[in-house]
């Protein structure tokens, strides 16, 4: 039987659908109920509920947590991300020790890493993550291998970058929608690189570690083969939804004069507006990961392109 946290999110429903339709046994965790079947109740808190989640599960995707997108204005940020993602990883793979789950697959990200600037980075990277969830992400890693380690089980870290795919609702899908529309600036090209991964190869990548003893007690990065900078996101976004390339670009100039304009009135209103330092930021600088390390292990490449990728996540 096969255990995934997080079932009723982004990439946990797709992992659901997918061992279903290859019949394999599987269970969705998640915080509340919605009348399925396949589903049981439990906590990241909550320690006794999360051992009886495991009993009988051989394999655990561990696919929740509280999601990173932007920084949170709010003041409780840091905290619940060390609360649900570090100490909920903790007391799960804990359970799951318990419990004697063979294999447990923990969902981290790139994020527990120190922010690599304009280099290709890989596992090696040196520094220490710089946000309250690459934070937490990096101590919810080393408590997995840890567990790992005392219980005999086979356990992997999967380094996600930016994750897209149809029924996504991120950042990307909210680009496209705009793209459509008309309501997205052109933007300049930087050269900058952003790495992406669609979700089919995600799944992929799960599935292959779990099964693969070579994996075990070992953290990889995950991403797509292609890298493309903000301008050329934004030159694909338009090619897949079938309209005309765009000759000119907003300047980089103008586009920073706006997002500090953002930053004032996000400070002076108290929420978060579209356009800030840090959403350009996301557009015009790079976020660039190497998956050489599970290529050459595993044997794994990602197979979805981004032409296809983005047809797929436009397409409903």
């Amino acid at each position: 039987m096969i255990l995934v946290t997080g079932s009723s999110g982004f990439i946990g429903r797709h992992m659901m659908t997918a061992l279903q339709a290859d019949g394999l046994p599987c269970r969705g965790l998640v915080r509340k109920a919605s009348g399925n079947a396949l589903e049981v109740v439990a906590d990241l808190e909550d320690s006794d509920a999360l051992v009886r989640a495991c009993a009988g599960i051989g394999t655990v995707f561990h696919c929740a947590g509280y999601a990173h997108a932007f920084s949170s204005m709010a003041g409780d940020d840091a905290v619940r991300h060390w609360q649900v993602n570090c100490e909920g990883t903790r007391k799960l793979v804990e359970a799951a020790g318990q419990s004697g789950v063979k294999r447990f697959v923990f969902l981290s990200s790139v994020k527990a890493m120190a922010e690599p600037g304009e280099q290709c980075a890989d596992e090696s990277f040196p520094g220490v993550p710089e946000t309250a969830y690459g934070r937490a992400k990096l101590a919810a890693e080393q408590a997995v291998l840890a567990a790992g380690a005392r219980y005999g089980m086979h356990v992997v870290n999967l380094r996600l970058v930016m994750v897209y795919g149809a029924g996504g609702r991120g950042n990307l899908e909210r680009m496209g929608r705009l793209v459509r529309r008309g309501f997205f600036p052109p933007l300049p090209e930087t050269g900058n690189h952003r790495s992406l991964v669609h979700v089919t190869d995600v799944l992929a990548a799960m599935r292959l570690v779990a099964g693969n003893a070579r994996a075990n007690g070992q953290t990889y990065i995950v991403a797509g083969r292609d890298a493309p900078s903000g301008r050329a996101l934004f030159d694909a976004m338009r090619r897949v939804q079938g309209l005309p390339p765009v000759a000119w670009s907003v300047p980089a100039s103008v586009l920073r004069l706006a997002a500090s304009v953002g930053d004032v009135l996000e400070t002076l209103l108290g929420r978060r507006l579209p356009l800030d330092s840090e959403a350009l930021d996301r557009l015009l600088k790079s976020a660039w990961y190497s998956p050489a390390r599970i290529e050459r292990e595993l044997g794994w490449q990602a197979r979805i392109s981004l032409l296809d990728g983005l047809s797929e996540m436009l397409s409903r």
